[in-house]
């Protein structure tokens, strides 16, 4: 039988059994109890869950649902039941109505006649037929039973031209669970956390449980500065370096004086009026360099005009105001931003 369960069968539990369902402190809902749902994965790493995934044959009313391993959790009193479904299971939905459309849910269920009084004690993967109606809704899922799938079935549904659209037709509605302290990965579902502290990955963000919602994570803000490493280069000394940068972004001030000459940009009405020929004036250090070049605004308190900062640290100054001159001893200061 390809749906197993352990610790249901009054028969006795085989040694497959105890092998193949998943044991173990799973995603608390109470201090005795689980959250039920389907084991994360799937064989190429590329889903999130894999296990009791449906899938229709075009043109048809049969589909079929693949290996897994799951939780289902009773009472507390009950306890929790680890199943698993060892081979692909194919299921045969029943023909649409003549008149209106329906829903149907499929669903992972559990038969304990111990506490339901079924006369069955057994795993089963199985159809829960909704009602047609002008505006179909899925029906409730049954006590100790997991859902997975919502399929629509439209009116006058049967296999060949009418079959149900296994494109668009059926919604997933599985859950996972996974080891206490493990990230759960969610979809869809809207469920509170079980702790303050506990993780979830929903639809690619990370969340964290604050004990009455959950909450975006934000990783605990680093802030590293620096003031020395800078260097001056050519008619140039460094008067300060002062820089601060946190999860990947730098800002900086560099303070440069200007030495043995004074720099003049070239007047207006020449061919480049503000032109200073890129002039190098010193070198961050490393770990303090933009990953692309990267471009600040100079000032000397005078003047003003802008520098370009290289992916190896290299500062120039690239332009200032047309005739300006920055005299000897006047402090040029570069201001930036950037990415590291």
């Amino acid at each position: 039988m390809p749906v197993r369960s352990g610790w249901l069968s009054p028969d006795g539990q085989t040694r497959e059994d105890t092998r193949l369902v998943a044991l173990g402190a799973l995603t608390p809902t109470s201090t005795v109890a689980t959250r039920s749902g389907i084991l994360p994965g799937s064989p190429d790493g590329q889903y999130r869950i894999s296990g009791f995934t449906l899938t229709g044959a075009t043109g048809t009313m049969t589909a079929s649902v693949s290996p897994g391993r799951a939780v289902v959790q009773g009472t507390d009193a009950q306890g929790a039941y680890p199943v698993a479904l060892t081979e692909y299971l194919n299921l045969t939905f029943a023909a649409g109505d003549a008149q209106y459309g329906r829903i149907d849910l499929v669903v992972l269920r559990v038969y304990d006649d111990v506490y339901n009084g079924s006369g069955r004690t057994e795993a089963a993967v199985e159809i829960v037929q909704g009602a047609p109606a002008a505006t179909p809704v899925a029906p409730a899922t049954p006590a100790l039973a997991l859902p997975l799938y919502q399929v629509t079935v439209p009116k006058g549904a049967s296999a060949g031209a009418n079959a149900i659209d296994w494109t668009s037709g059926i919604t997933g509605v599985r859950t996972s669970t996974v080891g206490i302290g493990g990230i759960l990965p969610v979809t869809s579902d809207t469920s509170n956390g079980a702790y303050p502290g506990q993780y979830r990955d929903a639809g690619g963000v990370l969340q964290r449980w604050s004990g009455t919602a959950w909450a975006d994570y934000q990783p605990p803000l680093v802030v590293e500065t620096a003031t020395t490493g800078a260097t001056a280069t050519g008619s140039w000394t460094l008067g300060s370096f002062t820089a601060r940068r946190t999860r990947g972004v730098c800002s900086l001030t560099l303070a440069l004086t200007r030495t043995t000459s004074s720099l003049t940009a070239t007047a207006a009405g020449t061919t480049n009026p503000g032109n200073v020929s890129d002039e190098l004036m010193g070198t961050l250090p490393a770990g303090w360099r933009p990953a692309a070049d990267s471009y600040a605004v100079a000032t000397d308190g005078y003047a003003s005009g802008a520098a370009r900062i290289t992916t190896d640290g290299s500062v120039y100054l690239i332009t200032w105001a047309t005739s300006g001159v920055i005299q000897v001893g006047n402090n040029v200061r570069v201001s930036t931003c950037f990415v590291l």
